[in-house]
């Protein structure tokens, strides 16, 4: 019998896409959550859902464990949970209804509850917590286990005689070190570990070495930990990845942060830790052009184990960019991208397409810059308008039939854009071939120069240049036509 039992409402395949990759992360945030309220005194446990294909299943596991409270907190890291997919909402809802049959009080904290808390209420939840919810959740509890008053905690949202009570939210948390490691035990690694493989690619674990970003583009939105930067300590990363690697064999991580490694000098101490632990690790990241641009920036991420980063590219148009509020230059993703390829550093680019007053020019820009800059991978979407947001604000009297994607290949424009939703669903497609290509093209190069220096994957995209060459062509001609009857 436990106190508290966690899940969250992320279902790797209700998400076709994000199944297919075979990448799946544990619930981090969850797992904080969790282990937080371990260290103060309660009995919890954590079913994970992450790997499961059905929200009925956790019911013989609260009818088993019978806790007194049950709480949905999502991995507020996992990017994907900020887009509030309505798959996810409707397993979330029938999560909550189990529990509430089971006499639970049911607390929620995630990205869609923030927005919708009226829709949790609804189906039963007793308690939304507003944003980052480690701190509050315990007080909650404290409060609960005291039967004392709830209705001056900071950062809950609840029903009051049918009256929706927005409490002020709570101060976020500066001192992340605070915090305990996360549950880690609480789930099982090997299950992650097995999916990886099946997938042949190499286990890597998610750690988060900040919370918040504060930048301010306009579509991008922040609902739990807000527009702010808190970060671990150099030392506490060191610590995590440490056990890791001794506890579970994992020396490949997934830096999941909105922005890795902003604060002044932060990338070079975490590379001085990491040597006075004799660690060698490689990792992966999410950062803007204009930071790695910065100082020794770029050399201490490579001395430490930077093998990729992820950055918002997101157009090659100067006009798209300063509308997005992006605060970088095209100039900037040029050089950028030039001196990590100089590190043998892998680099990708987020592409957004369909922005508030893109046009085909803009659109050809951004496919030149793809063409030209050659990144190693590259993540093309639609601009998605998220509840907070200056876009959202914007675009939100078109959102009346559809507010959200079903999953995260849905690409559907919620708004009235230059084209449809066919059109952008046939232009990334029709970008990721003229990607195929470019890369193709490149190494051919190579294989002039030097052919036994080709691996596996580079003779392949050699061969599948005649399938991408035709295909790509057609696609041209469509998109054409698409364009001509404004899409």
């Amino acid at each position: 019998m436990l106190d508290v039992v966690f899940s969250h409402s992320y279902y790797y395949k209700f998400d076709p896409k994000q199944w297919q990759n075979k990448t799946p992360y544990p619930p981090l945030g969850t797992l904080y959550a969790a282990s937080y309220l371990r260290e103060n005194g309660y009995d919890v446990g954590v079913f994970d859902a992450n790997l499961l294909d059905d929200p009925k299943t956790i019911e013989p596991y609260i009818d088993k464990q019978s806790p007194k409270t049950f709480v949905l907190y999502d991995d507020g890291f996992n990017y994907l949970t900020k887009m509030c997919l309505t798959t996810m909402r409707e397993a979330a809802f029938e999560m909550i209804k189990i529990a509430k049959k089971q006499h639970c009080n049911v607390v929620v904290c995630s990205s869609d509850s923030t927005d919708h808390y009226e829709k949790y209420l609804d189906v039963g939840a007793d308690f939304v917590i507003q944003g980052e919810g480690e701190i509050t959740l315990k007080e909650l509890l404290d409060t609960l286990e005291k039967h004392e008053d709830t209705s001056e905690i900071k950062g809950l949202i609840f029903k009051h005689e049918e009256e929706i009570i927005k409490n002020p939210k709570r101060t976020v948390l500066r001192d992340l070190d605070i915090l305990p490691l996360p549950a880690w035990d609480l789930i099982d690694i090997d299950a992650y570990k097995d999916i990886w493989k099946s997938g042949g690619n190499e286990f890597t674990l998610n750690i988060a070495t900040t919370r918040g970003c504060p930048f301010k583009c306009n579509w991008c939105a922040k609902p739990i930990y807000g527009n702010r930067y808190n970060s671990h300590s150099p030392e506490y990363i060191t610590k995590h990845i440490k056990y890791l690697s001794e506890t579970y064999g994992v020396n490949r991580f997934w830096m999941c942060d909105d922005i890795f490694g902003l604060k002044p000098n932060w990338v070079q101490n975490f590379n001085i830790e990491l040597k006075k632990e004799k660690l060698s690790i490689s990792y992966y990241i999410q950062s803007r052009v204009d930071l790695l641009l910065k100082e020794d920036t770029i050399d201490a991420l490579a001395e430490s184990g930077l093998k990729e980063v992820w950055v918002g590219a997101e157009s090659g148009s100067q006009k798209i960019l300063d509308a997005m509020d992006k605060e970088t230059t095209v100039e900037q993703i040029y050089e950028a991208t030039q001196l990590l390829k100089a590190k043998n550093i892998r680099v990708a680019f987020f592409i957004q397409f369909g922005y508030l007053g893109e046009t085909k020019a803009d659109i050809a820009k951004t496919i030149a810059m793809i063409k030209e800059l050659a990144p190693d991978n590259i993540g093309v979407s639609v601009s998605y308008p998220l509840p907070g947001t200056p876009f959202y604000d914007k675009v939100k009297d078109d959102l009346k039939l559809k507010a959200n994607w079903t999953d995260s290949d849905d690409l559907a424009m919620l708004f009235k854009g230059t084209y449809s939703s066919k059109y952008y669903k046939k232009l990334q497609r029709y970008v990721h071939k003229e990607y195929r290509k470019s890369q193709a093209f490149q190494n051919l190069k190579t294989l002039v120069k030097n052919p036994f220096k080709l691996s596996k994957p580079q003779w392949r995209s050699i061969v599948l240049l005649g399938y991408y060459l035709p295909s790509a062509f057609l696609d041209k001609i469509q998109l054409k036509n698409m364009e001509l009857s404004n899409g």
